[in-house]
């Protein structure tokens, strides 16, 4: 019941939690993000006492929040993704 002893030779590789596969998925999860805001971004007046209708176009009420989303899904995908896994 005693341990074997480790050979002189006998180290543990080292290697990483996530591989390739996950990194460009989370990349991309976060690419689409950053787009995302960048989309909501603006659509401010010069003049504050002006109100400017801009903030409810189509591109800040729903096409940026909905990439915002989807990046958010793709960086959990490429969380739980398993790189060891046979195709």
């Amino acid at each position: 019941m005693g341990k074997k002893p480790k050979k002189a030779g006998d180290t543990p590789r080292k290697e990483f939690i996530f591989q390739k596969r996950n990194y460009i998925f989370m990349f991309a999860g976060i690419a689409l993000m950053t787009l995302g805001f960048i989309l909501m971004s603006g659509g401010g007046s010069d003049d504050p006492l002006v109100f400017s209708t801009d903030i409810y176009s189509f591109r800040r009420i729903k096409l940026a929040p909905t990439l915002v989303l989807i990046g958010l899904g793709l960086e959990v995908y490429a969380i739980l993704l398993n790189p060891y896994k046979k195709d």
